[in-house]
């Protein structure tokens, strides 16, 4: 379930990030951009945390 709302929350947000940002510099809005975007980021986000490890190794 953690997934599925981290995909939204991203995809929603990337596409509120260029509707605003494309305001802002006076151009049209692109829904099929935006979303490709947020693909991409949500699939940055997946492979970031995969990286990462869960918990704190010990060094010796």
């Amino acid at each position: 379930m953690r997934f599925i709302m981290m995909i939204f929350w991203t995809l929603l947000l990337v596409n509120m990030l260029m509707y605003v940002a494309g305001s802002m510099i006076g151009s049209s809005y692109d829904f099929g951009t935006a979303t490709t975007l947020g693909v991409f980021a949500v699939i940055l986000i997946f492979i970031v945390s995969a990286l990462i490890p869960a918990q704190p190794t010990e060094e010796q």
